[in-house]
């Protein structure tokens, strides 16, 4: 999932100060599920703007809504048919939705509340580790499952780099050498022996094209 966290109150604050009346809208899914951007959030969020406005004198309105996702036009859509009349619209959504309200919305200021941080999933309550870069050519059948790219502080196709001690790397001893982590998966399924093929350079293009990336399906497109 997309993991992203709620920028620090007092930068919040300063983007929506020029305005009156603001929509502050949430996303029902990713950023729900790491505690970003959901109903709760957009609760809290709201009462935090409003109390400041309130002291500083400035008072405002707020709207509130939490969409299922922010990242498709179907439910962007639905809610802007009947959406009231507002000076701007604070997104609690990941940059991706962001952007999509900013699009459908042309004539009206979106702001960004969280910070998208990585694509990951939680390793305990309160706790969300990155374990994908979207680099656009997966690996993970080489690896064991393990992502080199994203797991390895070097993002080393060809590993251990030989600094790592103990099983973690060099680089921060909180964290677990990806290549170790990998020898250890690919050592109990027998498949060991894949550590002594060389791979070549990633090839970044898949990822970095000089512009979005984009994935047509002609198989699915309604319209050819």
């Amino acid at each position: 999932m997309i993991v992203g966290e709620r920028k620090p109150l007092e930068e919040i604050f300063r983007m929506v100060e020029p305005f009156q009346k603001i929509c502050l809208l949430g996303c029902g899914t990713c950023v729900t599920v790491c505690l970003a951007g959901g109903d709760k959030e957009v609760a809290e969020t709201a009462a935090a703007i409003s109390l400041y406005r309130k002291k500083s004198g400035k008072p405002v309105e707020i709207v509130t809504k939490t969409l299922l996702r922010q990242c498709e036009y179907e439910y962007v859509d639905e809610y802007l048919k009947d959406m009231p009349e507002v000076d701007a619209v604070v997104s609690m959504a990941c940059g991706a939705g962001v952007q999509l309200l900013a699009e459908r919305l042309p004539e009206k200021m979106v702001l960004p509340a969280l910070n998208t941080k990585f694509i990951g999933y939680p390793l305990e309550q309160g706790v969300w580790m990155e374990n994908c870069l979207a680099c656009g050519n997966c690996v993970l059948d080489l690896t064991g499952g393990i992502c080199p790219i994203a797991r390895c502080s070097k993002s080393m196709l060809n590993g251990p780099c030989g600094g790592s001690q103990d099983g973690k790397c060099e680089i921060d001893k909180n964290i677990d050498c990806a290549w170790h982590l990998i020898y250890e998966r690919l050592q109990r399924l027998g498949l060991q022996a894949r550590m002594d093929e060389i791979q070549p350079p990633k090839d970044w293009s898949t990822s970095h094209s000089g512009g979005p990336r984009k994935i047509v399906r002609e198989d699915v497109r309604l319209n050819g």
